[in-house]
């Protein structure tokens, strides 16, 4: 299965889903890093200004990231619903990229 990842490096999040996807053997990963090139920020722009989806994380004041495409074309925030991937115990751990310092990235 192929899966393009937005994320970020300064992103637990983003650090952790894309190092278990990077594993798994049945998966190729194009991660796309919106940290690295403006291009690439502009896409994934792109997506959070006319999805749906992100009509809540933008009211909350966050991000968006990690963000999943998937090549049926399904988009997510949660890959390990979609992966059977099991999610990482860090619910404990405050996110590096939370601006209010209670994890709201």
């Amino acid at each position: 299965m192929k899966i393009v990842m937005y994320g970020a490096e300064i992103c637990s999040d983003c650090v952790i889903a894309k190092e278990q996807l990077g594993k798994m053997k049945d998966i190729e990963l194009d991660y796309r890093n919106i940290t690295e090139n403006t291009s690439i920020l502009k896409e994934f722009l792109s997506y959070r200004d006319k999805e749906t989806m992100f009509t809540s994380i933008k009211e909350e004041g966050k991000i968006g990231i990690p963000f999943f495409i998937l090549e049926d074309g399904r988009k997510t925030f949660d890959i390990y619903e979609l992966t059977g991937i099991k999610k990482p115990d860090n619910d404990s751990e405050i996110n590096a990229c939370s601006i209010d310092g209670k994890g709201n990235c």
